[in-house]
C-alpha cells in the first residue's frame, strides 16, 4: 500500500505516573517523534487524577504530542484533553461525542472484532484499537486478533488504526508491514532497562526504516 501513512507511536502511561514519571516521559518524547500519549489512572479521585494529568499534559503540549485521556470522559473534559480513549464497557461514543464536542479525538476498543470496529466508524470514532496482538502484562487480555485484521482495515478504510498488546520493537515490524497506523506500547517503553528513550529509538528505527522501504 504505497499511500498509507507511516506508522506511528502512541505511548500509553504506567499505572503509577506519580514521582519521577514526568521527567520519565520528558526522556520518551525527547528521543524521538511519539504522536500520542494516553493517560491511564485507576481508582483516584477526579482531583487527584487531575493533579497527576496536568504536568505530563503541559510535557505533551511542549512537544506537539496528542494528550489521550483513557476511559474518563469528564476527566478529558475538565482537562480540555486532546482525546479521550474508551473501552466496549465505557461510556458511549455517542454521550462522549455530546460531551467533548467534534473536535476531540475519540479511540474505541474493538478487541479483534471487523464488527465492533465498523460501528465505531459509523458511529464517528477517530481510530480504532485491536489487540492484544501478543501476550502482555499491562492488562488482561482475552482476545487475540491476527495481521489479516489489521491488512483489511488499512484496505478498506479510511479511520486509523492502532495496534496494541505486548508489542517490542523487536515484533512490531509485521504489524507496520500490515498497514497500522499507530502501534500503542506501554510496557516495553517503561519497562526497559536501557531507560524510556533508548525504547523511543529503538521504536523509530523500525518505523524510519518501513517508512524508507
Amino acid at each position: 500500500m504505497s499511500d498509507h501513512h507511516p506508522c506511528q507511536l502512541y505511548l500509553i502511561s504506567p499505572l503509577d505516573t506519580g514521582g519521577d514519571f514526568p521527567q520519565r516521559l520528558r526522556q520518551a518524547l525527547e528521543a524521538g517523534p511519539v504522536a500520542a500519549f494516553q493517560f491511564r489512572v485507576k481508582d483516584a479521585l477526579p482531583e487527584e487524577a487531575a493533579r497527576l494529568a496536568e504536568p505530563l499534559q503541559a510535557i505533551c503540549a511542549e512537544f506537539d504530542v496528542a494528550f489521550i485521556v483513557n476511559d474518563d470522559v469528564a476527566l478529558a473534559a475538565t482537562l480540555g484533553a486532546d482525546g479521550v480513549h474508551l473501552g466496549q464497557g465505557d461510556e458511549s461514543l455517542e454521550n462522549a461525542r455530546a460531551v467533548l464536542g467534534k473536535d476531540v479525538q475519540i479511540g474505541i476498543t474493538c478487541h479483534d472484532s471487523r464488527h465492533l470496529a465498523m460501528e465505531a466508524g459509523e458511529g464517528g470514532a477517530n481510530y480504532v484499537a485491536f489487540g492484544a496482538f501478543f501476550p502482555t502484562d499491562t492488562k488482561e487480555t482475552t482476545h487475540r486478533p491476527d495481521l489479516d485484521l489489521v491488512r483489511w482495515w488499512a484496505e478498506m478504510m479510511e479511520i486509523p488504526s492502532v495496534a496494541i498488546g505486548g508489542i517490542t520493537p523487536d515484533n512490531c515490524q509485521p504489524l507496520i508491514d500490515a498497514g497500522a497506523d499507530f502501534l500503542a506500547v506501554c510496557g516495553a517503553v517503561w519497562n526497559d532497562p536501557a531507560g524510556p528513550a533508548a525504547a523511543v529509538r529503538h521504536f523509530a528505527d523500525r518505523m524510519d526504516g518501513a517508512a524508507a522501504g
